[in-house]
Formats: C-alpha cells, sequence, structure tokens
C-alpha cells in the first residue's frame, strides 16, 4: 500500500510540477495503520492513514473508509488558549467564532448556508492546545468542503462591524456558561488557583475585560500568525478516493503563504507547595467541591495508569466513590473525576455535589479515605477488568462515525504527534498493573498539595429567591 501511495503522490506531483508559480509539490510520509495493534499485525488489510505535506507546511491526514457513503473533513490548528499572551486571553475561541463569518468571496451566513444545503453537519471547538473545524458532507460533496474552508483560510474579513459583532456574542457566552453557571465559574475558579505560571491558568473563553478590549488589529495578528497552511493539518475520513482528495487540497491551498511561527514560550508550572483553598458563595441549592491533583502530560507514561485508576474510582455505578459516597453514605447526588488530557501536565479533577444539609468536610473525610485505600492497598482484579473494559468501549464507541475517527486522528496528531496513539492507549490500558494503579495514586494523590474549590449557598440570593417565590 505504502509504495502504491508513494507512487500516486509522484504522479499527481508530476501533473503539475512545483514551483514559485504553482500549488507546490506534496510530499509522502508513509502510512500508519489505525486499528488495533494486534489485529493488525493479523490482517494484512486493515486501514491505513496515510500521510502527505505540502510545500507550503499544510499537513493531510488521510484514511479511505468505504462503509457509507459520506465523509468527514477536519481542519486542526496547533492554537489554542495556551498560545494567547497575558491580557490577550480568549482569542483563540473568539475566531472559532469568527470563521464563520464573512470572508472575501461570502457574504455572512453564506458559509453555513451552502453547508445547510448541501446536507453538512458541521461544527468548530477550542481549547487550551488546540482549534478545529470540521463538515460532514455527502461522498460527492468534497470539493465544496475544500473549497469552503481553504477560502477561510486565506480570505477571512476582519473589520470592526465584524469583531464587535463577534465580542458581543462570546461575552454574552461567558455570561452564560461562566459568570451565571455555578459548575463553570467554580472550575474556571479550580484552574486559575491551580496554576500559577502556566497558561492553563486562564480559560479558554477569555477574561471578560480582555473579550472586551480586542482590537480588529488584535484579530488581523492572531489569524495571519496561527491560520497558516504550516500551523494546519487537514484530516479527511470517508468514502473518498486517495488521488481526487490530494488533488483538489493541492489545488485550493497549494498558493497559501506559510507564516512564521513564534517558538513556544510557554513557563513550566512549577510544584505546588501547600495545599491551595477557595470558597465560592454562589446562588445553588446544594453545596460542591472540585479537588485538583496535578496530573500528569497526556504523552506521559502513567496518563494511562490513571486513566485505569479513575475509572475504578469513578466509573459507574459499581466505582468505588459512587458506592462510598452516593449508595453507602448518601452524601452525593452527583460525582465525576477526569484525567486532563493535555499536552502539558495538568489537572486530575474530582467533582461531588453534596445532598442538600451534607456538609463539605463530610464528603472530603469519605473521599479522602477511599484516595487512602488506593494509596495503601492493590485494587481488586474484578475492578481492573472492569476500568479496562469501560475504557476500551469508549474508545470503540467513539470510532464508530466517521467523524469520531477523524477527531481521534486529529486530536492525537495534534498533541501527540501521532495520529494512531488512541491504539497505543488501548494497548496502555491493557498492560497496565494493580500495582502499577496503587504506584500512580501514590504520585499524584498528595494531599498536601491540593487545590479546594468549595461552593456553598449563597444565604442571601437563597434567602431573596424564597421571599419572591413566596
Amino acid at each position: 500500500m505504502s509504495a502504491k501511495i508513494a507512487a500516486l503522490t509522484a504522479r499527481i506531483n508530476a501533473d503539475e510540477p512545483g514551483g514559485e508559480n504553482t500549488n507546490g509539490v506534496w510530499t509522502y510520509e508513509g502510512s500508519m495503520p489505525f486499528a488495533d495493534f494486534g489485529a493488525a499485525a493479523l490482517d494484512a488489510d486493515v486501514p491505513q492513514v496515510h500521510r502527505f505535506k505540502l510545500t507550503n507546511g499544510l499537513r493531510l491526514l488521510l484514511l479511505v473508509d468505504h462503509s457509507a457513503p459520506t465523509f468527514s473533513y477536519f481542519t486542526w490548528f496547533r492554537v489554542g488558549s495556551r498560545h494567547e499572551k497575558c491580557g490577550k486571553s480568549g482569542l483563540a475561541h473568539l475566531f472559532e467564532h469568527l470563521m464563520f463569518n464573512e470572508t472575501e468571496n461570502y457574504a455572512a451566513g453564506e458559509f453555513d448556508r451552502k453547508l445547510e444545503e448541501n446536507g453538512a453537519e458541521s461544527n468548530a471547538a477550542t481549547w487550551l492546545d488546540w482549534t478545529y473545524y470540521y463538515e460532514s458532507l455527502p461522498k460527492d460533496r468534497l470539493a465544496l468542503a475544500v473549497k469552503l474552508e481553504s477560502e477561510r483560510m486565506r480570505h477571512l474579513v476582519l473589520r470592526e462591524p465584524q469583531v464587535a459583532s463577534e465580542k458581543d456574542v462570546v461575552a454574552n457566552e461567558r455570561r452564560m456558561r461562566v459568570d451565571n453557571d455555578v459548575e463553570g465559574s467554580a472550575n474556571e475558579t479550580l484552574y486559575k488557583l491551580a496554576f500559577q505560571e502556566h497558561p492553563y491558568q486562564w480559560p479558554t473563553i477569555g477574561w471578560m475585560q480582555d473579550i472586551e478590549n480586542f482590537t480588529v488589529d488584535d484579530c488581523t495578528s492572531f489569524y495571519k500568525t496561527f491560520y497558516a497552511p504550516n500551523n494546519a493539518t487537514i484530516v479527511v475520513v470517508g468514502d473518498v478516493h486517495e488521488r481526487d482528495v490530494l488533488k483538489k487540497i493541492r489545488a485550493d491551498y497549494g498558493k497559501i503563504q506559510s507564516s512564521i511561527l513564534p517558538e513556544e514560550d510557554t513557563t513550566p508550572e512549577p510544584l505546588q507547595q501547600g495545599v491551595r483553598e477557595l470558597v465560592l458563595e454562589k446562588p445553588t441549592a446544594s453545596a460542591k467541591v472540585l479537588l485538583g491533583y496535578h496530573g500528569p502530560a497526556l504523552g506521559d507514561a502513567s496518563h494511562a495508569t490513571l486513566s485505569v485508576l479513575n475509572e475504578v474510582l469513578f466509573g459507574g455505578r459499581a466505582a468505588r466513590m459512587y458506592r462510598a459516597l452516593v449508595i453507602d453514605n448518601e452524601f452525593c447526588t452527583d460525582l465525576r473525576g477526569w484525567v486532563s488530557t493535555f499536552k502539558d501536565p495538568g489537572l486530575y479533577e474530582m467533582y461531588f455535589t453534596a445532598r442538600p444539609g451534607v456538609a463539605i468536610d463530610d464528603i472530603l473525610t469519605v473521599a479522602d479515605g477511599e484516595l487512602a485505600k488506593v494509596r495503601e492497598s492493590l485494587v481488586t482484579e474484578d475492578e481492573l477488568v472492569r476500568a479496562k473494559a469501560r475504557l476500551e468501549l469508549g474508545l470503540f464507541q467513539s470510532l464508530e462515525t466517521m467523524s469520531g475517527k477523524a477527531e481521534q486522528i486529529g486530536f492525537y496528531d495534534t498533541v501527540l504527534g501521532d495520529p494512531t496513539a488512541a491504539f497505543r492507549r488501548l494497548e496502555a490500558y491493557r498492560r497496565a498493573t494493580a500495582g502499577e494503579l496503587r504506584t500512580a495514586a501514590r504520585r499524584y494523590f498528595t494531599l498536601d498539595a491540593r487545590t479546594i474549590i468549595r461552593v456553598v449557598p449563597d444565604a442571601k440570593a437563597n434567602k431573596t429567591g424564597k421571599e419572591s417565590a413566596a
């Protein structure tokens, strides 16, 4: 297969030799099996992710899948809130909105209208390490996706009316999802308190003052720097042909100029010394508590192990925390844990909602007791098997659709540089032992270096609410 794709790439380049006034040339960078590696070793026909790169730096990851007459087209930009500067938080997220606006060749609203007319499903997302845009379309609409995405990569209109309008939209989104949302506000506070140096401390949506102060020049500079082909990876998965994809992308993207990308300038987060704790009074009927333990980067060998342990603690009704806090003691109505999947070390977040009348300290006593147990003793074989099965099921469910496959490929390529890393993590889950889970618990569950956010009912707000209801 690799020889066949390499030959195809050479033929397409020969159609129009690369030069200063042409669309450049493709470089074929090899293929990787997109499957469980045990199965890949047994099946010569396992699907392959083909990797290509254009002269201007644009990368392409292509997985041909004829199981349904559709395809998904993702554009991943290697820019997120971590790449912003202090005082300019939220720019990456603002662009998620601006990119659906006016371009030089399409009026405002026309981009979405064309996609809707052609039966597309489309969306975008921004986070700490990345931003992506995607469309899922019928198989014969590939040219439309290429045309629209290449258009907004190089011809986005950034003038005062467009920027001001989207700033208002984002400001309202912040009010709804953070300022007026108990959980959103608490989570933002957790990261602000847990990180003192690393840019993970500021929220992806941005601080309100920064959002209100963005200028057209800020947006133009950000766009010219980060929305360039050498900072982007296109992921195409679906019922397509390699030749069509290579030719169409080369024709529409080949002349887009690369940019000068700034060198990474991130300050590593120093070791946390002591507990950091804050109390938030919010208009909520039930108290809540968030815990943040500094955890590993996604690429760290211990990340998969800690993810298995998280399933033992929080994965479903049979999990330890659920049994202890919801069933046995009836202290909580809701709880969950999550090991952040960031490029740099992030947080192991734990979230608990108390039943009315239950004190936060009572919840912490039980939760800390469960953490002590996994630091001191081995989890059972049944727990280990169940946790691994849940993680494996979750992975394969995420790969049931074209867009799911494309998202997994793009995410792991952007964060880890490996488009098939999902299956390497699966192997890591399977290898994890009870002893390794205990070691991970001892390494990361450091009670004297954690962050605690206590959310308590605002007595004044609750009293006002009761009086109004009366």
